[in-house]
């Protein structure tokens, strides 16, 4: 049975023909006029050209994301998720950064999740059509039953995704803590959640195609979100991934390495060490520098919910605290 296509009015689609022609992120961009005539270095220098401004965009939004970065990390410090939800490039942008958290920072895979309309078959299959239906953008976060300990962010280049406010407005009357991760001001998106991040990043060089400036300035504002949190937590030491699993032979020599640098070991001792622990880099560096045994070490790491610095000053209080 054929899914029916909704009815529009033609005074509801000329009002959103008018919206989105406002909308900085929908204009033709003078830059790149005549680009289908362009030898191929032209049109890599156009897009270079026009990439090079996402970074200053992103710029302009470092005091919200900020905001954004204490938020999250307050909600997973408290057991908590940070859970994204986004439709077409910006669901896929989300998913990515998603999935990527548990391998990077050794986190439980349901401390940061995703939701993009369509579900997961969109990840590799056109499914924008769900991003027009509120109804379906509250019964997707409505599945994750967000509460005041969540942190809900929703990310559009326009800002006003049906699917995606909806869910938004959603999580916010159930307590979550709302945030909008959006390419144009004032928009409904960012009215609906507690705090709005806008990067204004203009045209695309392919007029309407936010895959480009407008996703990479999702990718980068998201990359800033995962990690800051992350870091605020305590799982990277410094600037070093030690949370890694060394699940390959590039990680576990990856892990070598990071010992390495964060112990002041050599190649052969930090092997050694590396070998002795277990293979869990978090429990070699503890061993390290608060000298004790792995039992100790692996205890430590569990009463700091896994946050290496911290473990190391419980390890070196001695076992009874």
């Amino acid at each position: 049975m054929k899914r029916k296509a909704p009815k529009y009015k033609a005074k509801n689609r000329k009002a959103t023909s008018v919206e989105l022609r406002r909308l900085g992120t929908e204009k033709t961009n003078r830059a790149s006029a005549g680009l289908d005539q362009k030898s191929a270095l032209e049109i890599a220098r156009i897009i270079n050209r026009e990439d090079a401004k996402v970074a200053a965009a992103v710029k302009r939004a470092l005091r919200p994301i900020a905001q954004a970065i204490d938020l999250i990390a307050a909600a997973l410090s408290q057991g908590g998720r940070l859970i994204y939800v986004g439709t077409g490039t910006s669901g896929r942008i989300a998913a990515l950064d998603a999935v990527e958290c548990p391998p990077t920072f050794d986190v439980d895979p349901r401390m940061v999740q995703f939701i993009i309309a369509g579900g997961a078959k969109a990840l590799g299959a056109v499914g924008e059509a769900d991003e027009d239906s509120r109804a379906l953008g509250r019964k997707a976060i409505a599945k994750k039953k967000p509460t005041r300990k969540d942190v809900v962010v929703g990310i559009a280049a326009s800002g006003r995704t049906p699917f995606t406010v909806a869910a938004i407005e959603y999580a916010r009357a159930h307590g979550a803590v709302t945030v909008a991760v959006v390419c144009n001001p004032k928009s409904p998106l960012g009215k609906a959640a507690h705090l709005a991040i806008v990067a204004e990043v203009g045209a695309e060089v392919v007029a309407g195609s936010t895959r480009m400036k407008a996703g990479t300035a999702e990718k980068m504002i998201l990359n800033m979100l995962s990690t800051g949190a992350m870091a605020r937590l305590g799982y990277v030491y410094g600037n070093l991934m030690v949370n890694v699993s060394p699940e390959n032979s590039k990680l576990a020599e990856r892990g070598v390495g990071i010992l390495e640098k964060a112990a002041g070991l050599d190649h052969r001792a930090a092997r050694k060490l590396l070998a002795a622990a277990g293979g869990r880099v978090p429990v070699a560096l503890v061993m390290a520098k608060a000298g004790v045994s792995r039992a100790r070490a692996v205890a430590a790491l569990g009463r700091s919910q896994g946050q290496v610095r911290r473990a190391i000053v419980l390890a070196s209080l001695g076992p009874g605290l």
